[in-house]
């Protein structure tokens, strides 16, 4: 039988009130809490709470706080990095960043969903889909982006996307939903 953390990392309902679970978002809570009150000064001090919150040694990566997120193991980071002012990541299943990603102020990223039936959605059950972001994104400033969607290499998201579906590489998205606005050619 699955874990609810199990369950939870694989897509299907859970209980986010299981204790482990409970347990995961406090750890973090307490880590990106330290992290967002350190001084710019304190360039070790920041890296090392970010490798305990990601549990993982990111090469590169520079995170300028107030910065928040849910569990912080389930994000996968490539190389160089950048995340503005504000991000938010709802960890709840994976997020793979690749590699050269940028994310301007107040990008939101959420896994997190619910189900669509009042029933189910107050028996306290959720559940979640992986968020796939290619390599040398860039996205624009107050851009969400939902759960399931995956962005291909060399993506650019307007400022103020909500970003709803998956999109192919070499493309500008912009709007409410995101539709490709122009073709790159990155020949």
């Amino acid at each position: 039988m699955k874990s609810e953390k199990e369950k939870m990392i694989a897509g299907e309902l859970y209980y986010p009130t299981d204790p482990e679970l409970v347990e995961g978002r406090r750890q973090a809570r307490i880590i990106f809490g330290k992290y967002n009150t350190t001084s710019p000064d304190e360039t070790e001090k920041r890296k090392k709470l970010l490798d305990d919150l990601f549990q993982q040694h990111p090469i590169n990566l520079y995170i300028e706080p107030p910065f928040y997120c849910d569990y912080g193991p389930n994000i996968q980071l490539g190389e160089n990095i950048y995340m503005n002012y504000n991000c938010c990541i709802l960890d709840v299943s994976t997020v793979k960043i690749g590699n050269n990603v940028m994310f301007a102020p107040n990008v939101q990223i959420y896994t997190a969903t619910h189900p669509l039936e009042h029933k189910a959605r107050n028996s306290g059950l959720e559940y979640a889909k992986s968020i796939t972001i290619g390599d040398n994104v860039w996205i624009g400033g107050n851009s969400v982006i939902c759960a399931g969607v995956t962005l291909g290499n060399n993506v650019v998201v307007g400022a103020g996307s909500v970003v709803t579906k998956s999109f192919p590489k070499d493309v500008v998205i912009a709007g409410n939903p995101a539709k490709i606005i122009k073709t790159i050619d990155n020949g």
